[in-house]
């Protein structure tokens, strides 16, 4: 009998509407055999239409959720998505500095999957100096590569350019995701480790309905690497896991729906 006992803890937001932040990495988790463990950063309360309220968690409290879990569960890898202030993510970073045997997830939640922008410009400094250097793996999509880059990438060659000036910052590896590209580049995604490029293409999945698309990818990535697989194959296992989420996202509400973690129990009834 395969013993089940891998673990894996996501440091993000709540969203209360279940598609992205802490459901969708525990939910990511879950699919994946690995038990989900999480510290929660910010409370939201959204739907498929949007984000009508937030409300940070306090850091020490965040500290506190994190070193109740490794002092006692020992997760097998951490991702962090929406990290909402600096204050945050100072406390998170000097935190996770002490963790360093642990591969970390980072996903920068700077901008939305729209291009809406979720962290003010001395956060994404903060986030910047302290994380991507603890980080295994940084997971910028295409408007956060921007941002961190600052260049414009508007074709193959500058998603290279960007990811190789983004592992500069200290980060082992970098993977842009395309999901905001247009025509033949539209879900290309570029890997970079420091010294080999690789691209990562897949079918394209046409749904509006991609909420959680980024925290799904991130978690999916912490949640192989707690199952022993090296980091590229986690990262390749992971894009096949949300390709085919996005393949049974869900239609619910009035706005952009989830993906449908569960893909797994349907392809097996």
């Amino acid at each position: 009998m395969t013993k089940f006992d891998k673990i894996a803890m996501t440091i993000a937001g709540s969203d209360s509407g279940g598609g992205a932040g802490i459901q969708a990495d525990l939910k990511t988790f879950a699919f994946h055999c690995v038990h989900g463990t999480s510290a929660i950063t910010c409370v939201t309360a959204q739907n498929t239409v949007g984000v009508r309220e937030v409300m940070a968690i306090a850091p020490e409290t965040v500290v506190a959720q994190i070193k109740a879990i490794t002092e006692d569960i020992n997760p097998g890898a951490i991702k962090t998505g929406m990290l909402f202030d600096r204050e945050i993510i100072f406390s998170v970073a000097k935190c996770l500095q002490q963790l360093p045997s642990i591969p970390l997830v980072v996903d920068p939640v700077m901008v939305s999957r729209t291009g809406a922008k979720l962290l003010d410009d001395r956060a994404v400094t903060r986030l910047e100096k302290d994380l991507f250097p603890l980080a295994t793996i940084v997971t910028p999509n295409i408007y956060e590569a921007q941002i961190s880059s600052k260049i414009a990438i508007n074709n193959l060659e500058d998603m290279q350019a960007a990811a190789k000036i983004i592992h500069q910052k200290g980060a082992k590896a970098v993977l842009i995701k395309g999901g905001a590209m247009l025509a033949d580049l539209r879900g290309v995604d570029v890997f970079f480790d420091g010294r080999e490029y690789r691209i990562l293409r897949t079918e394209i999945v046409n749904t509006k309905h991609t909420h959680g698309t980024g925290c799904t990818l991130s978690a999916a990535i912490a949640a192989n690497l707690s199952l022993g697989k090296d980091l590229f194959s986690a990262v390749e296992a992971a894009k096949d896991y949300i390709t085919k989420a996005l393949k049974y996202s869900l239609n619910i509400g009035e706005g952009t729906g989830p993906v449908g973690h569960f893909f797994p129990l349907l392809l097996k009834s």
